[in-house]
């Protein structure tokens, strides 16, 4: 089910302007199976500033959640990143990302490609990295 991108990006522009996803607050209406696969993901979790750009390195594991958001794991911290056209994203495909550096920023161009065939599928449009990390017990 594909969401108007006012109504969706309305609902990530809440998503990242609260410091912890909040279940009871569903004022946008039902939450998408992406929505709540992600606030499961973070539960436990706070957010911090945004980052335009993370350092990728071998050990960072990139979680793909169905037209909701790209979560890189690095150490204890989830990197998310809500593209501005997140409806497009499909976890059966391969992201293909051409950096210019060691780091992943928004400005950088990823495409995607069906895995089973390795055709073009489309482009990603990043958004900042909304680093979540443990909150202090």
């Amino acid at each position: 089910m594909k969401f108007t991108t006012t109504a969706f990006a309305a609902a990530a522009a809440a998503l990242l302007a609260a410091p912890a996803i909040q279940a009871e607050d569903h004022s946008e209406g039902a939450m998408t199976e992406g929505q709540i696969k992600l606030e499961k993901l973070l539960e436990g979790r706070v957010a911090g500033e945004p980052q335009s750009c993370i350092r990728m390195l071998r050990n960072v594991d990139l979680t793909i959640i169905d037209e909701t958001a790209l979560v890189y794991k690095s150490g204890g911290t989830l990197y998310v990143n809500i593209p501005r056209n997140a409806e497009d994203i499909d976890d059966r495909d391969t992201l293909v990302t051409r950096r210019s550096s060691s780091s992943l920023c928004r400005t950088d161009i990823v495409t995607t490609q069906n895995s089973m065939n390795g055709f073009y599928t489309g482009n990603i449009m990043l958004g900042d990295f909304v680093p979540y990390r443990r909150a202090d017990s």
